[in-house]
């Protein structure tokens, strides 16, 4: 019996060793994180924490404890590891482009794991005790995380609890040179952009459907298949990069692109400014607000001006979020609330309750295996722009606007309507299986997310 105690204690005091041991040498300290806050003061408390708390597993610098040298362990942390930095770069995330303001998408999960105790998982806190956020932390987090929404992201005119939710309204209006719009709403819908004069980019865009076709993926010249879902022009001003991989930084970086598709409309910049050009009448009064005339910088600028125009204001989900509680239904308002205790809103937010990161497709089950086709360029997301092997099949959030109108859903078009495309989320992003009440109530709730188009319902 002595023995068998004095094992127990043994085996104990190993046990504890660890943890303890964490205690003393378990925090990283001086990575990038606090390093590139040290010139913001008010950044400087939120990075420590962050850095104390999160980087062991959310960024590449933390070095691997002592006790990954031991069988079995090492892999397990090594996993770890490489699971956090995958969902979850803190110095990315907080610095984007080597320096602030943290991205929306950040401030939202980090907020999320403040609110929800979501993180750190618990095998993680068995062996690092003091890494769960205090109440004291979130009383440094949470104010830091409102003020940085209100001053850089928030929507304008709109009151300042408001301007501090992870999502926002979307503004009723922005300035735009009215004359170069008009000239770019009419080169949108002119087929001669195309090679064959067939398509244009209300083909594949049509504001009828939604800013998209409707369609799995789009048909371009001569019945050619595309090999993505077209996503939609509506409100693609916010978008925080363009095209699902990211390719494209601007609306007219994204408008120079299809023309030369050969899928899509086949064409030259030579070619389409020669067909323009033998439009006399057009191209003087093209010349009026452009006096270059026609050219590719010129062409594509006209068009991103007239899809700054593209704005859908005014959903009752808009009404919604300025105070009027019965804008949405007891239904919808219960999808909401079960958008939120999901962590929807932390991908999906902002003013387009997404469009603003790249994200893992199948971050929770591997989409891709049980989808059972072959795997496409398109699949590779991101990485097709980065060759970075972190970024592969990482696509952009797509933006949850209108989203009512633009099935079928998912980059490949796999989700035939909504409830498909929540239950496809639910799986493999949130790594949960949701009674059909629930996914038919989040269902709901997107269809409030519908706006107005020029005064009237989209």
């Amino acid at each position: 019996m002595k023995r068998f105690v004095i094992l127990l204690v043994v085996v104990a005091l190993i046990a504890l060793a660890v943890p303890i041991a964490n205690l003393f040498i378990g925090n990283p300290k001086g990575t990038t994180v606090t390093r590139s806050a040290a010139s913001d003061d008010r950044l400087v408390a939120v990075a420590t924490i962050l850095e104390t708390k999160c980087a062991n597993c959310h960024s590449t610098e933390a070095q691997l404890p002592f006790y990954a040298a031991f069988p079995v362990a090492g892999d397990m942390i090594r996993g770890d590891k490489q699971a956090g930095i995958r969902e979850f770069d803190l110095v990315t995330e907080l610095y984007p482009t080597g320096k602030g303001p943290a991205t929306e998408p950040a401030l939202a999960k980090i907020e999320y794991v403040a609110q929800t105790g979501a993180m750190p998982p618990a095998r993680y806190l068995a062996l690092h005790w003091n890494h769960r956020l205090s109440d004291v932390d979130r009383e440094t987090l949470t104010p830091w995380i409102r003020e940085t929404r209100r001053g850089q992201y928030a929507t304008a005119k709109v009151p300042p609890e408001v301007q501090a939710l992870a999502v926002q309204p979307l503004p009723n209006s922005v300035a735009v040179d009215a004359r170069k719009a008009d000239l770019g709403k009419r080169l949108y819908h002119d087929t001669r952009l195309s090679g064959d004069n067939t398509i244009s980019c209300a083909s594949c865009h049509a504001l009828d459907k939604g800013g998209t076709d409707n369609a799995k993926v789009s048909t371009g010249i001569r019945g050619q298949l595309g090999g993505i879902n077209a996503p939609t022009t509506y409100n693609a001003l916010f978008q925080f990069k363009q095209f699902w991989d990211g390719r494209a930084g601007t609306l007219a970086e994204q408008a120079g692109g299809p023309p030369l598709n050969p899928v899509e409309m086949g064409s030259n910049w030579p070619e389409i400014i020669g067909k323009l050009e033998a439009d006399e009448a057009f191209a003087r009064e093209f010349r009026q607000a452009y006096p270059d005339g026609f050219s590719q910088q010129t062409i594509t600028d006209a068009i991103a001006a007239f899809e700054q125009t593209l704005l859908t204001p005014d959903s009752r989900f808009d009404r919604f979020l300025l105070g009027q509680v019965n804008a949405l239904t007891p239904e919808e308002r219960r999808g909401w609330d079960l958008f939120r205790q999901h962590g929807c809103q932390t991908c999906h937010v902002g003013k387009l309750l997404g469009g603003q990161s790249f994200e893992i497709m199948g971050l929770r089950a591997d989409y891709f295996k049980d989808r059972g086709t072959p795997l496409t360029d398109a699949d590779k997301g991101r990485f097709n722009v980065t060759k970075n092997e972190r970024d592969r099949h990482r696509l952009k959030v797509p933006t949850l606007r209108n989203v009512a109108k633009t099935a079928p859903y998912l980059h490949d078009g796999s989700a035939a309507d909504l409830p498909a495309a929540v239950r496809a989320m639910a799986r493999y992003q949130v790594g949960a299986t949701l009674p059909e009440a629930d996914v038919t109530a989040i269902a709901e709730f997107l269809e409030s997310l519908t706006g107005t188009y020029q005064g009237k319902p989209l």
